[in-house]
């Protein structure tokens, strides 16, 4: 008997210690939210030291600041989730600008450490926003291995019937998520059938959710009869921004000649002059772009997409320099008053979708990534 419990209890000591080491080794996985950002009551002060000027070093240090903040802060979190895929854009670009490897190594890491692949969703835009940064890295690398889960995603999706029910982007923000891959696949691969595809999905949800009287996009279809308290239409600051985010990437990477590369152009004019419109005294934009009254707190992942997008169109010449500089100048300025001492990005509206309230405190991987996107097109127009 005393065998059997010695057994018994060698054997409860052992199960135990395996418990103990696989927790060890999974750690708490957080949920979207949680890993994206946060919102802390006592984030610290304020930064002080930031040079508002639009030169270059300027640019770059604040830059710098921030991604050097987010990159230890996300430790434990990263994924490749659209959240995460967003600061993976601001990320690359950043290194790119700043010349900083550390910045494109660590997500070169989390690309490597998910096997290239996308999310679990099938023909979900969320999931595939990853694809461009794998594209972005094979882009220098060239190493095939890197782009063919994307390949074998994106054609399943392109074989895939249409859905009578529901457009495949049925939500505004997809047409950051999805298109800008399968353009920059059809860069990649020569393949002009991805493309033709964005094309053709690009309109659908656009005649969907584009309100061509305002040049702007609500955010999906439970928007198009709601308003404001002021009575004005809710169109959402940050789901306006993943759209001209996502027509400035789709102009780049689309040819010259491309049949309908027209339209894309003078949507894109069209939504950077009613977005330069609706500025506030700040240099930044509320979280409902037509009822800024009620959203008190500058939203900067929508302010930080539509910076990024319109001094994109100056540096492609596709916007007035004259009229346009102007306004990203005071929108970079604007966003710099939220940086704080530390490094942390504030006043960025958690996930969510559609205008709402937060803390000055918060801050979201997304709005870093916009905020990096920004400065790095900044700095190609900025002085010397």
């Amino acid at each position: 008997m005393k065998k059997y419990l010695f057994a018994f209890s060698l054997l409860a000591i052992v199960a135990s210690f395996s418990m103990r080491s696989v927790a060890q080794n999974n750690p708490t996985v957080l949920d979207e939210r949680a890993a994206a950002g946060d919102e802390p009551d006592n984030p610290g002060p304020l930064a002080t030291n930031l040079d508002p000027s639009l030169k270059r070093a300027a640019i770059l240090k604040a830059m710098t600041k921030v991604a050097d903040w987010q990159l230890q802060h996300s430790e434990g979190r990263y994924n490749i989730g659209w959240t995460f895929a967003a600061l993976y854009d601001g990320l690359l670009a950043a290194s790119k600008s700043t010349g900083d490897d550390a910045y494109r190594d660590r997500v070169f890491q989390v690309a490597r450490e998910n096997h290239w692949e996308f999310g679990p969703r099938f023909a979900h835009a969320d999931d595939e926003a990853i694809g461009l940064t794998y594209l972005t890295l094979y882009s220098g690398d060239q190493k095939p291995e890197e782009i063919v889960a994307t390949r074998e995603g994106l054609d399943k999706l392109l074989a895939r019937p249409d859905d009578p029910k529901k457009n495949l982007w049925w939500w505004c923000d997809a047409l950051y998520m999805a298109p800008p891959v399968l353009a920059q696949l059809s860069v990649a691969t020569g393949d002009h059938r991805y493309l033709d595809f964005m094309n053709r999905e690009w309109w659908i949800t656009s005649g969907a959710l584009y309100d061509p009287a305002e040049h702007l996009y609500f955010r999906d279809d439970r928007f198009l009869t709601m308003r404001e308290a002021n009575g004005q239409k809710v169109f959402w600051s940050r789901g306006n921004g993943w759209v001209l985010a996502g027509l400035a990437m789709v102009l780049e990477r689309m040819p010259a000649d491309y049949p309908e590369r027209a339209r894309y152009e003078k949507q894109f004019r069209d939504m950077a002059e009613r977005i330069a419109g609706l500025q506030q005294a700040d240099g930044l934009w509320r979280a409902s772009l037509l009822d800024p009254g009620s959203y008190p707190n500058p939203e900067i992942s929508g302010s930080g997409f539509f910076t990024y997008a319109l001094a994109w169109g100056i540096h492609h010449k596709f916007l007035d320099r004259r009229k346009y500089l102007p306004i990203v100048k005071k929108s970079w300025q604007g966003m710099l008053t939220h940086v704080y001492a530390d490094g942390r990005l504030g006043s960025i509206q958690p996930i969510g979708g559609e205008p709402g309230k937060f803390k000055p405190s918060s801050s979201y991987v997304y709005g870093v990534g916009a905020f990096l996107l920004a400065g790095s097109e900044l700095s190609q127009i900025a002085e010397r």
